[in-house]
């Protein structure tokens, strides 16, 4: 089943399978399942049409930016920050950690997270 353009499981608790749309945390998935009075133990399989109807309609009531949107705007705060020559933006052009971590021994993961925002 898809929600939002993303895959839900059905054999993951419902609280659980709301997380992998992208923007929906732990508690956002808590309060959209007590919201609509779902046991923190339930499935999708065990859901009927009209629950998952509802489901679908409070989260896209919600002015939640989710999935695309958010990618979309991320990246654009982003490239605001690189285009104003911000300090997080220089850091991310240089692929450095950009919040203070240390960077003797332990960058290679930010390396290859900023190396798509890298100018050549």
């Amino acid at each position: 089943m898809y929600i939002l353009e993303t895959e839900i499981l059905h054999t993951k608790p419902l609280i659980f399978s709301l997380q992998s749309v992208y923007g929906l945390g732990k508690s956002r998935s808590q309060k959209i399942c007590r919201k609509l009075g779902f046991s923190e133990n339930l499935t999708i399989s065990d859901l009927n049409n009209y629950q998952v109807v509802n489901l679908v309609s409070l989260i896209e009531k919600s002015e939640l930016i989710l999935n695309n949107d958010l990618r979309k705007v991320q990246s654009l705060l982003l490239q605001k920050k690189i285009n104003i020559k911000a300090y997080k933006g220089l850091r991310c052009i240089r692929g450095l950690p950009v919040r203070g971590q240390r960077t003797h021994t332990n960058a290679r993961t930010v390396k290859s997270f900023y190396k798509k925002y890298k100018r050549d």
